[in-house]
């Protein structure tokens, strides 16, 4: 026959200190432990990994030691589960404090399965007015206007930053790299802002009717690159004059990627623009994010034109 310890807490803010300290002449002496950190009592005891590894592990005689009856089960359905399997194996389970202490509540007579089912239904009680105080603090808290959570890992400014780089090409994964933070952070801030909606077909910037053909007058040969992704989409859904201009592109390497770098009226930047929405939005998210990089760069040279005296 073996002493086999169970330790549980409900959170990841929560330790088992007390539960150690209850049980510390076990721990000494090398009782073997299994543990569910962080493990919500509203998880049936069967259903948990450390505690259905102690069962596994356990025979016939053993003796499962808790510092108090909530660490297996907290409510009648839970007991009224566990109990048959722990008779049924030959398990003992007691709890080493409180008025419980020495008591076996494995035994199978009337008496220990009406107290058990008894302090199951009050510990379940205790857990859910826990609950319902938890959600009554919440709401009052936000009707007097307090700021739930974790502070931002992030400032307005630094925010607003973030918005402008991306839409300006940056990537994800760099910016998050950048500030310091996860990826999926970085992504909330975007979301927040709108950066990552498409309007229309792509996210373009808008041009006003009548504003673009002001811009391409004279027209003068602009030099950009052409994202690599978007270069080759362009060459399978783009016309022949786009075909054409990108093989007298220059093709240039950006790490394991490239950009062809053409020299061409604006207009030809455009339309190379129009003909590859439609066909980059629905081919992936490297293609998307390419066509924006690509607007963001002919919407920057259309800016500085129509703001040239």
């Amino acid at each position: 026959m073996v002493d086999r310890i169970y330790l549980r807490h409900s959170t990841d803010k929560q330790t088992d200190a007390r539960q150690r300290h209850v049980l510390a002449a076990l721990l000494a002496a090398g009782t073997p432990t299994y543990e569910d950190p962080a493990t919500s009592s509203r998880q049936l005891s069967l259903d948990r990994a450390g505690f259905t590894k102690l069962l596994h592990e356990a025979t016939v005689g053993d003796t499962i030691r808790i510092a108090d009856a909530a660490r297996v089960f907290r409510s009648v359905a839970d007991i009224l589960a566990l109990r048959p399997v722990l008779i049924r194996r030959g398990l003992h389970l007691r709890v080493e404090s409180g008025l419980l202490s020495g008591i076996d509540l494995a035994s199978d007579d009337p008496g220990t399965k009406m107290m058990v089912s008894v302090l199951a239904a009050v510990l379940e009680f205790q857990r859910d007015m826990i609950s319902e105080n938890t959600r009554e603090g919440v709401a009052a808290a936000e009707a007097a206007g307090k700021t739930l959570g974790r502070p931002a890992a992030l400032d307005p400014s630094t925010a607003t930053a973030i918005v402008a780089a991306y839409r300006q090409g940056a990537a994800v994964k760099a910016l998050a790299r950048q500030h310091r933070v996860a990826p999926k952070t970085i992504r909330r801030v975007l979301d927040a802002a709108g950066a990552r909606d498409l309007s229309g077909p792509l996210d373009m910037p808008p041009i006003r009717p009548g504003e673009l053909d002001d811009a391409l007058a004279p027209q003068v040969d602009v030099v950009l690159d052409v994202p690599g992704r978007l270069a080759d989409l362009l060459r399978i859904t783009g016309d022949e004059v786009v075909c054409l201009a990108l093989v007298s592109g220059r093709n240039i390497r950006r790490g394991p990627g490239y950009s062809v770098r053409m020299v061409a009226p604006l207009a030809l930047h455009r339309a190379m623009l129009e003909q590859s929405a439609a066909a980059a939005d629905s081919a992936g998210p490297a293609e998307r994010k390419a066509h924006r990089v690509y607007a963001a760069r002919v919407a920057a040279v259309e800016a500085t034109r129509l703001h040239r005296p």
